[in-house]
């Protein structure tokens, strides 16, 4: 339940490409109080801002570290003649969720959140680092993304051991 409150709340923020529309900062509000240290690292020009979180929480020891990737941001919704309910209010219909991101990706962060939450309180010191790495620009041109936060984190040398995307678009394993 709390996964889909969660994603209910996520859905209503209308978080266009490259808006992240406070997204990040609710899941930071989730992240910080189970330890986690919470990054905003922008880019973009000002016409384009994109913001990216990277969270990261050291367990037991340090490594190994698994980061849970993902975006906030979702395309724009068309016309809204065309939607059967507003797509940025978060609607349930024959027990689906309906609204933009209910798919892609809203619902997977907040799979990764809460079972993030449910981990730490039953093994508060657990072996290895955990992260997230959200951004506002995988749905446009994916420029000042992921690539951006990868680019600064090799820069001071950290690494990501494994990674979990939970973009539900790929039916193929990638590595």
């Amino acid at each position: 339940m709390k996964a889909l409150r969660l994603a209910e709340t996520l859905i209503a923020r209308p978080s266009v490409t490259p808006d992240d529309a406070g997204c990040q900062d609710l899941i930071k509000q989730r992240l910080a109080p189970l330890g986690f240290t919470c990054e905003t690292i922008a880019s973009g020009p000002d016409h384009f801002r994109v913001t990216n979180l990277w969270a990261l929480r050291r367990g037991l020891r340090a490594g190994p570290t698994l980061a849970f990737a993902g975006h906030t941001d979702v395309v724009p919704p068309g016309p809204l003649a065309k939607w059967n309910s507003d797509p940025f209010v978060p609607t349930h219909r024959n027990g689906l969720l309906y609204g933009r991101g209910a798919a892609d990706m809203k619902s997977g962060l907040a799979a990764m959140v809460t079972a993030t939450e449910r981990f730490l309180a039953r093994h508060p010191d657990h072996r290895g680092t955990l992260a997230f790495l959200l951004t506002s620009d995988e749905e446009g041109p994916a420029l000042d993304g992921t690539v951006i936060v990868c680019d600064a984190l090799t820069a001071r040398g950290e690494t990501m051991d494994y990674c979990i995307v939970g973009e539900p678009t790929s039916v193929e394993r990638t590595g």
